[in-house]
């Protein structure tokens, strides 16, 4: 567990030694009267790591609100989706009698909310509740013949009229989600059930996850490098199909084409085959092939990149392919999922059409410029959408 408190905006206090002691005591008064009249605002992440971690980074960073984050380790998160409200409703008490004042709360869908409502409600909390919706298990890529994805449909439905406030990080994400709920509304041929749909749709908004470019910079290409360099960096799971990305790439080499390759994200103990029978085949095209150890590595690594491929068979975003394009890489996405909100159909291949665009790409290389990637990556810049997220967050 990890409860952490931080202000919106704030700067380090070595700043101040540098005014006369009277202003510096007008300055305490005043910063004083701010905080009093900030927000404070709970989080509450009981899988704290990817997206979500980076997400709840930039909200800390870029929001003029008192914050307090409660949360849990990245992994299994069907248990956390299952169990994790209890232990957060636990922590949550805890914190308000010990005098912890709190405005708003701020959960992600991998907490049962309509659970913790009723165990904060049973112990006189009731405050106002606001859901963000990096993904939606109704359209998430199950493994065949796994029948226990639909409990984990009904908590993001009971999650979300739960709540007080809805956030969907893409169109695709809220459009998939009310046509999910639609269907398995449907369900009940006794019950009328067609009214929650209306009010779930009255309270979601669109906002889409910020990202912090002062991190990274477009890339220049080292002195010699002719070959394109292909960047795959993605979690390594199955849902970003890296079977029809490394076949890809062997048969662009059966056929002659060079390349190099780096392959990067997040990975766990359990991973596709395809992984370790890639690195073997694809030997003698790899600069890298691995988990970054630091973000400084991550980003050296991006700015060494051409082309960005994703073979991804859901997205409701897309982080990762953002961050690269920032540092210079061309997009090579598929024609569909959120990536149509994204980027203009010149960067996506319809189905089954990776190998011929990426053929034309490497035998015909596009170099991306500065003004290119700034146009696809500011839209999703913090200082862009911040104002907007202050809004959502405001109850009062």
């Amino acid at each position: 567990m990890i409860i952490t408190r931080a202000i919106g905006n704030g700067k380090p206090d070595a700043v101040l030694s540098c005014f006369p002691k009277g202003l510096l005591c007008f300055i305490f008064l005043l910063c004083s009267a701010m905080i009093a009249r900030t927000a404070r605002i709970l989080l509450l992440e009981p899988y704290y790591g990817g997206s979500h971690q980076a997400f709840l980074q930039g909200l800390q960073r870029h929001l003029p609100f008192d914050f307090t984050l409660i949360s849990l380790p990245a992994r299994k998160w069907k248990m956390r989706m299952q169990l994790a409200a209890p232990w957060m409703a636990v922590q949550v008490i805890e914190q308000v009698r010990s005098g912890v004042r709190f405005d708003a709360l701020l959960c992600s869908t991998f907490l049962d909310v309509a659970l913790l409502r009723t165990l904060l409600s049973q112990a006189g909390l009731n405050l106002p509740l606001a859901v963000y919706f990096h993904e939606n298990q109704f359209v998430y890529p199950a493994r065949p013949g796994d029948s226990s994805r639909f409990q984990f449909t009904a908590l993001n439905f009971t999650t979300a009229l739960a709540a007080d406030r809805l956030g969907f990080n893409s169109r695709y994400n809220l459009a998939t989600f009310m046509q999910g709920v639609r269907a398995y509304l449907q369900k009940a041929t006794d019950m009328d059930l067609s009214p929650c749909l209306e009010t779930l749709a009255e309270k979601s908004t669109i906002l889409y996850p910020g990202l912090d470019y002062s991190r990274m910079a477009a890339g220049h290409r080292p002195p010699g490098q002719e070959v394109p360099v292909i960047v795959w960096n993605h979690r390594w799971e199955h849902d970003k199909d890296p079977d029809t990305f490394f076949r890809v790439l062997d048969e662009l080499s059966a056929e002659g084409l060079d390349f190099r390759l780096i392959v990067l994200g997040q990975n766990f103990l359990r991973r596709p085959k395809v992984f370790a029978l890639a690195g073997e085949k694809l030997r003698r095209h790899i600069i890298h092939f691995g988990y970054a150890d630091s973000e400084q590595d991550y980003f050296r690594l991006l700015r060494r990149g051409d082309i960005v491929v994703s073979t991804a068979r859901h997205e409701f975003f897309g982080l990762a392919v953002l961050e690269a394009v920032r540092c210079g890489c061309r997009p090579l996405v598929p024609d569909g999922l959120a990536y149509r909100e994204l980027y203009p159909g010149r960067y996506r291949y319809p189905a089954e059409g990776l190998k011929p665009a990426l053929r034309s790409l490497l035998s015909h290389p596009r170099v991306m410029d500065r003004k290119e990637s700034l146009v696809l990556t500011e839209p999703y810049s913090w200082p862009r959408l911040a104002p907007a997220y202050r809004d959502w967050l405001s109850f009062s």
